[in-house]
């Protein structure tokens, strides 16, 4: 039986397969990022304040968080094809259900759906690959799977606000209901279950629901805790206090029960791996770093250069051709060298591309140059992506992949949350630390300040009058020390990821160095 089922291979084409299953993440992954510039038009038609239009990304977030570590259990009881076609169906039924939704009350709803449907699509669709191919053409099938999940978040906003803009915001949830079919039918017709996945209706009962209550628990109260802790000025606010503490007991009370429950809604044993605990961290940090910085410089183009959304998109473009490009080159070099030394490869150059960033971004940005800095920022992710996902698997029984695929999916998704967060309260805080240093030098005693302010009045002196023309003057540089200070902001958060890339370098030292291809390093073997 062991041999049967290691020289097991699917009876269609292995691409045909990878191919099916990333159409179905893609439109997953698209749809996580995909509302968020439609968000004002949703508020306005169904009556709602910006405040309450946000629990549209909210709700599908946390129940998208609570599905993704799910799915073993899940593929459990009744097959993993299964699984994977159910998630199809209810994302794109719940897509279609968001399109009609006629309050916002139906629409949250549905969007909960939608994310549980979701949940399930991008680690089902990951294990698929990974028991699909074998080790030596696995990086090869994870690059397919990396583009997806890079290039996707950074078209979802340009998309959505284009077809916002020029339809209406229903229609960014319609989008899904074609492709769900699509990905439905071909799922059926080319995806089989290997015989090591086993359906058994008795693991229906088997569901670990106190692990489950302390996920969901843990990630509502980190989702509002993030959305909403800028807003209400972080731990000086009791509700986001709650929330953090929410968080804190729901955690903790999720790590006790899984280490202990007989079936673990998250097999955290499989921690004891020092590959896979490493590659976890890695993951988490790499999904921070990669959402955060497709936010920023769009979020910088559009606010601080004046940039439409659908000119921003376009200066994205090229990092998505970039992407097109390396992501198979990347695939390629994991099945030749280790993954130790590519995952450094690749946070070596994105500490570059952010300090370049750093030192580069002005006022006077062109729109080429805003191009070249999003090429050199997508450049590292291949290798970084796709390494940190193959060495996970490095060393564990072909039995865990959808325990893995699941936990590794959701430190990506969790860390990008945390990190998309985080960074962009520290632009805010930033700024305002360098517009009030700034506001230091408008002084009467300023030389330089004075010679502003007389070449100001004296240019708005002829359409203003000599009464306001001083006014206009000192609000017009003001307005320009807003600028300067934002962009100080910017460049100080890019420094930050810098330094936090140079420290992934470090941490990526710990993995074992493994001959590609060649199974499990020394130590690593499970039997």
């Amino acid at each position: 039986m062991a041999d049967a089922n290691q020289n097991w291979k699917p009876k269609v084409n292995p691409w045909l397969i990878a191919a099916t299953v990333a159409l179905a993440a893609f439109m997953e992954v698209l749809d996580t990022s995909i509302a968020n510039v439609a968000l004002p038009h949703i508020a306005g038609d169904l009556g709602a304040s910006t405040d309450q239009g946000t629990w549209v990304l909210t709700s599908y977030l946390v129940a998208n968080a609570v599905v993704l570590p799910a799915g073993a259990w899940a593929s459990s009881v009744i097959g993993r094809k299964n699984f994977f076609l159910s998630c199809i169906t209810l994302f794109t039924v719940a897509s279609f259900l968001c399109g009609i939704a006629p309050s916002l009350p139906i629409l949250l709803v549905s969007r909960v759906i939608q994310g549980a449907g979701g949940g399930g699509l991008q680690p089902m669709a990951q294990a698929i690959m990974a028991d699909s191919f074998d080790e030596k053409r696995r990086g090869q099938a994870f690059a397919l799977y990396g583009l997806v999940a890079v290039l996707a978040p950074s078209i979802g906003p340009t998309l959505g606000g284009w077809i916002t803009d020029n339809y209406s915001w229903r229609w960014i949830f319609y989008i899904n209901i074609p492709v769900g079919l699509l990905a439905f039918f071909l799922v059926t017709r080319l995806v089989e279950d290997p015989p090591w996945i086993k359906a058994d209706r008795q693991n229906l009962f088997r569901l670990d629901f106190i692990g489950l209550g302390f996920l969901t628990l843990a990630m509502g109260g980190l989702q509002i805790f993030l959305d909403k802790g800028e807003e209400k000025d972080w731990f000086g606010s009791h509700f986001i206090v709650f929330f953090f503490v929410m968080f804190v007991i729901g955690m903790t009370g999720l790590i006790w029960q899984e280490l202990r429950a007989k079936n673990p809604i998250m097999n955290l044993r499989l921690f004891k791996f020092k590959n896979f605990a490493i590659c976890t961290m890695l993951m988490a940090l790499v999904g921070g770093v990669l959402n955060a910085a497709t936010v920023l410089q769009p979020q910088f183009m559009q606010e601080i250069l004046g940039y439409t959304a659908t000119r921003a998109g376009e200066a994205l473009t090229g990092g998505g051709i970039a992407l097109i490009i390396v992501m198979p080159l990347a695939g390629v070099a994991v099945g030749k060298f280790p993954a130790r030394n590519l995952v450094m490869l690749g946070f070596a150059f994105f500490a570059f591309s952010f300090w370049f960033s750093s030192l580069h971004i002005s006022l006077g940005m062109s729109f080429g140059y805003n191009a070249f800095i999003r090429i050199i920022q997508v450049l590292p992710i291949p290798f970084a992506f796709i390494s940190i996902t193959n060495a996970a698997y490095v060393g564990l029984p072909r039995e865990a992949s959808n325990q893995v695929s699941g936990i590794i999916n959701f430190a990506r998704n969790v860390g990008g949350s945390i990190l998309i967060s985080l960074t962009g309260a520290a632009v805010t805080e930033r700024s305002l630390y360098h517009q009030a240093r700034m506001q230091n030098y408008m002084s009467p005693e300023n030389y330089g300040y004075q010679q502003a302010i007389k070449a100001f009045t004296s240019m708005f002196g002829g359409s203003a009058g000599s009464a306001n023309a001083q006014i206009y003057a000192k609000g017009a540089i003001y307005q320009q020390l807003n600028e300067q200070a934002s962009v100080l902001g910017y460049m100080d958060v890019y420094r930050v990821l810098a330094w936090m890339s140079v420290f992934l370098i470090a941490l990526a030292l710990l993995l074992n160095k493994n001959r590609p291809g060649q199974g499990a390093p020394a130590g690593e073997a499970v039997h």
